[in-house]
């Protein structure tokens, strides 16, 4: 069976790959959710109001989005272990200084440092592992990184409670910095190192950096002024949603002058020419178009659902903040037993049956939580959070596998990057709505109606998308992706 053959199997070297480079992925999704429970605790602190502490979360989501597009140049010009490790050291130097920040102003800018590193190690997590994995096993290590995607929002709240309940706030952020140094130490152990690029690097496209960076972190920023101020009206949210809608068209216009990257940057008189950052011609694949709209529209309900459920469990049962993020276990934990089966079946039968199945398990469990109440005993809701994140990793997983499948090797960073901002931008959308509804709902239960009520219909758009997948896998042997890049 294919299963058996040298192209398929995950040797010692390759799962030990898998492991260090999911550790370092899961620091910034830990770090990011626990310092979203301490806002409270850190207001008071630096006795500072709740919107400007609320730019420590703001800043570091903004640096990270900023940055996604430069590491998709960075990491075929300096290679993958290069950036890796520095993306680490530069969120170790962030963590170090968060936690010994002496001001709230000191908070914010090392925050930032943190959101940089991230920035580089979020879409690198995506890009060495479809690198490492080749066309054929894409399924299966994508749905092992869905496990760090399932767990990382729901134990971030778990572990900041608990931080906060026993030790001091600045251990939120220290306690990266161990971790950080055994991912640093097992990378430069781990990772191989990268082999010199076939041809000469292609050149940084400085305007395209310029224009697309600050656009997408511009509309993330519109989104999230959307939820703090409770409307899409609010001055501070149309005018950086403006600034970033002309950006991103003024990038748009841009890339599509620009040579093809698949090209090598090289015009019709053989001089060199600058290639974009992301070549807009991806999206005239049907597949590739299909997978990023899905996990955008993925990340947009898991994200509702994720912020819905905590305020469901204070709010109607007066549970405290630990207690909650308890209680939200059940959904991080369907989703990470779902995405490595998942995944690993895709690479054999294709996306399209686990998406529909998996979509129709997570709309049943949306649907089921409308007709929750602030009387339904905790364990209805959790099984419902069980089942809509088992119905979701059934869907993810074989969706970013189909991704990668649909996309030449060259093409593998431009795709985890479009990946990443849309799945981020889905996130920050869902938070926005999901705001407006309980602000604009006569009550918590109405409102948490709602907001399921929104996630049944984006499952709905989903299914829509499955057809338009790629189909199942080919058989005959696929040649592995480039391993010059991150795996030789």
């Amino acid at each position: 069976m294919s299963s058996n053959t040298p192209d398929d199997r995950m040797d010692a070297r390759l799962l030990g790959m898998i492991g260090v480079i999911l550790l370092g992925g899961l620091l910034g999704i830990l770090n990011s959710t626990m310092a979203a429970v301490a806002i409270d605790t850190l207001a008071a602190t630096f006795e500072t109001s709740l919107s400007t502490i609320g730019w420590t979360s703001t800043g570091f989501l903004l640096a990270v989005t900023a940055t996604i597009p430069f590491t998709t140049w960075a990491v075929d010009r300096f290679g993958g272990k290069r950036l890796w490790l520095a993306g680490l050291a530069l969120f170790l130097a962030g963590s170090l200084g968060a936690g010994a920040a002496w001001d709230v102003g000191a908070l914010i800018v090392f925050r930032v440092v943190q959101g940089f590193g991230a920035g580089l190690l979020d879409p690198l997590v995506l890009i060495l592992l479809a690198r490492a994995a080749g066309p054929r096993r894409a399924g299966r290590v994508m749905g092992l990184m869905g496990v760090v995607l399932s767990l990382g929002p729901v134990l971030g709240p778990i572990a900041g409670g608990a931080v906060l309940a026993g030790l001091s706030w600045r251990w939120m952020f220290l306690l990266s910095v161990p971790f950080g140094l055994v991912a640093l130490l097992l990378a430069l152990r781990v990772i191989p190192a990268d082999e010199p690029s076939a041809g000469p690097p292609a050149r940084l496209d400085v305007v395209g950096l310029a224009l697309l960076g600050p656009g997408f972190a511009a509309v993330v920023l519109a989104l999230s002024q959307t939820a703090e101020q409770g409307a899409f009206t609010a001055w501070q949210a149309l005018l950086p949603l403006g600034a970033g809608l002309a950006l991103l068209l003024a990038y748009a216009l841009h890339a599509l002058r620009a040579p093809a990257v698949a090209s090598g940057g090289l015009g019709t008189s053989g001089n060199r020419r600058t290639p974009p950052l992301i070549d807009l011609r991806l999206f005239t694949n049907r597949g590739f178009t299909a997978s990023v709209a899905i996990m955008g529209l993925g990340g947009l309900a898991l994200f509702a659902a994720l912020f819905a459920l905590p305020l469901y469990y204070q709010q109607a049962h007066g549970h405290g903040v630990l207690a909650a993020g308890l209680l939200m276990a059940p959904l991080g934990l369907g989703g990470a037993l779902a995405m490595p089966l998942a995944g690993r079946l895709s690479d054999r039968v294709g996306a399209r049956g686990l998406a529909v199945g998996g979509a129709l398990v997570a709309g049943l469990s949306a649907l089921a939580f409308t007709r929750i109440g602030a009387d339904t005993p905790e364990l209805w809701p959790a099984l419902a959070a069980f089942t809509i994140g088992l119905g979701s990793g059934c869907f993810s997983a074989p969706t970013m596998g189909s991704l990668y499948r649909a996309l030449p090797p060259s093409m593998v960073a431009q795709g985890s990057s479009v990946l990443y901002m849309l799945n981020q931008l889905g996130a920050a959308l869902g938070v926005a709505v999901v705001t407006l509804i309980l602000q604009t709902a006569g009550d918590v239960i109405s409102g948490f109606h709602g907001i399921f009520w929104l996630v049944v219909a984006v499952i709905v758009i989903i299914l829509a998308a499955v057809p338009l997948l790629p189909g199942r896998p080919r058989t005959q042997a696929v040649p592995a992706a480039e391993p010059a890049r991150s795996t030789s």
